[in-house]
Formats: structure tokens, sequence, C-alpha cells
């Protein structure tokens, strides 16, 4: 059977990251109604075997791990070699990579290498029965409508899908598959091979976040978001130290943004970032469509407005009427009366 759906995994530091699982939930559904294959990709160094077994456990039929120390860090150049050998080789139908900077960096300079199209930023797939072709939904003119666009004529079909728009598969201990691994030095069964990339001019030592600018939405498991309610930017403080004690981030409607409240990394909704929290406080947000879409996978929502019908409090599992900064200013204390206590009982 043609390996004929593939997704691309993404690691740091030898553990795998979560969008590799949801990536494969939505493969998982792609390889069904085309009756193929399932493979997970990952590049990067060499990964225990127990690891990449767990893609396996997680939907794939098969893992392609290609590990090499030339690949712990992360660079659109050598990666992108080593997946387009890969394409050439393999000649996979579909290639779904995360609209991470990993794949929104990766995936389109591999399309354009590999003569392709690419859709990046999907919400929604799906397989035309008449053709075969994979049915690509993305929001479009600034999130206004949804796009559906297919790519009928050259493969593999590409696009990259938004973190935390859908949940991981649950992990089955019986699945079984095959894991196929390579180094840079290996010969591929169709006969391509992979380059070396060993240059003696330059060597990359490690990589630095940039902790001034960085805002891990998609990974939180709590987050405190704030709209045009909250009136200035420099409200924006009470909402960082209530995440700050709920362990979670701040994040913002796409107004506040554009007015400079807050950076961009903050923003949330289909024209910023996808989330899934535990948690999701909305704070002053009335809850346009664009940013309800971005929340609808979260577990608890809660709403903060002083409008009664704001759209955040029709889909909010917890809706309070009031006057945001009242709200919040009683949240506030009470997390700093159970942080005393909790300090209390440790001594």
């Amino acid at each position: 059977m043609k390996a004929c759906v593939w997704t691309l995994a993404e690691q740091h530091e030898g553990a795998l990251k979560t969008v590799s699982f949801e990536l494969l939930s939505r493969g998982r559904s792609l390889a069904g109604k085309l009756k193929g294959k399932l493979s997970s990709i990952l590049i990067g160094p060499v990964m225990e075997e127990e690891t990449l077994k767990e893609l396996i456990r997680r939907g794939a039929d098969e893992v392609i791990a290609v590990g090499d120390e030339e690949l712990r860090y992360f660079a659109s150049d050598t990666y992108s070699v080593v997946l387009e050998t890969l394409i050439r080789d393999y000649e996979p139908e579909i290639i779904l990579g995360a609209a991470t900077t990993t794949g929104r960096t990766l995936m389109p300079y591999t399309a354009v290498k590999v003569h392709t199209g690419l859709t990046a930023d999907c919400t929604g797939l799906d397989i035309e029965e008449e053709t075969g072709c994979l049915l690509q939904t993305r929001p479009a003119i600034g999130g206004n409508i949804m796009a559906t666009i297919k790519t009928p004529d050259h493969r593999p079909q590409m696009a990259t899908v938004r973190p935390r728009s859908s949940r991981p598969l649950p992990e089955d201990p019986k699945r079984d598959g095959s894991v196929i691994r390579y180094s840079l030095g290996d010969t591929l069964p169709g006969g391509g091979r992979f380059p070396a990339f060993r240059d003696d001019r330059t060597r990359v030592k490690a990589y630095r976040r940039d902790e001034a600018l960085f805002a891990n939405l998609e990974e939180a498991e709590v987050i405190v978001a704030g709209g045009r309610g909250l009136r200035k930017g420099e409200n924006f403080k009470l909402l960082r130290e209530i995440a700050k004690s709920l362990g979670g981030e701040v994040g913002a409607s796409r107004d506040v943004v554009d007015r400079g409240w807050i950076s961009y990394p903050h923003q949330v909704g289909l024209s910023g970032k996808t989330v899934s929290p535990k948690l999701y406080i909305g704070a002053g947000i009335s809850g346009a469509i664009q940013h309800l879409a971005g929340i609808k996978t979260s577990e608890t929502i809660v709403s903060i407005n002083i409008d009664p019908d704001a759209n955040l409090h029709k889909v909010a599992d917890l809706a309070i009427v009031g006057d945001a900064f009242e709200v919040l200013g009683e949240l506030r204390k009470r997390l700093d009366v159970q942080r005393r206590d909790a300090q209390r009982g440790t001594k």
C-alpha cells in the first residue's frame, strides 16, 4: 500500500511536540477516505525508539525518521533538502505540516522546490470524493470568508494546519506499525541519497528564544485574554498578574492588537493563533466570529463582559455579566489569598 498521506512531526530537545499528534488525527481521517497509508515524517537528531513508536500509537501506520546530529537545530535550507529528497523517492500524495514557525518556513520553501502548491493556515481538510483531491479550507480576506482550495494538477498536495485546531487521537497501545530510520549517509530505496551538510565555515551552537516577544499560547493550559473593554493597554498589567498566578499566558483580541495595546504574538483568532487551553478567560471581549473560531476547542471558557449580549457569553461555559475590572480585581485578590495560604502551609 502506497504511503499517500504524510504528516510532519516536530520535536524539541528529544521530545515530540503536541502538534505532531494533532496532525496525525487530521491525517488519519484523510488516509481513511483515500484507503491509503499514513506516515509520520520526523527530521532531527536521532530519537529513541519508544518516542517514535508513540507516533504509531497516536495514529501513524509508519514512521520515517531522518536522524542526524547535523539536523539537531532547525534550518530551512538543510531540512528542506532532506524533505525534498524523501518526497522525490517516496512520492506521497498529501503532506501536512503545522502552521508553526518550523512548518510555516519549511513547507513553502519545499513546495517551491518540488514545483507544487501550498495552502497555509488551514482550519479544515477533507477529500473530494469525485477526484480524491485534498480540499483545503482557510480564512481569507482578513478572516471575513472561508475559502476552499485544491491542487488538481500537481503532487504532492501540501498544506499547513493551525495548531490546536484539532485534538490528538487517544493513544492506542495495541496499534502496530513500522519505523524506518535514516541518517544523512544513507541511500533511499528508490536510489535517492541524502546530501551531506558539513561545512567548516559555520557552525550552529544553539538557538535562543526571544523572550521579549514570545507568547506560547498554543501550548498554554490557561489563557487570560483581554479585549477593547479593558480601555487601554496599561490595563493589561492586571491580566499579566492573573495569568502569572494561574501559570498561564496573556492573550488578546485582534482589535486591541491593532490599537497597539499589546503585541501580535498574543493575538487569538483566525488572524492570530488558534488555541485550546484547559481554561480560557476572556475579559472585555465581545466575541467576533474570527475570535470565537480561534478558541472553540478550549475545555472551559469564561466570559467577563458588562454587555449581556456579548457573543462570547453565548459560547462560554461561565458567563459573568459585570464590569471586567471589578471581576478581575476580585479574582486577583482571591488568587493572592490562595497563594499566601499555600506559602503558610509549606512553612
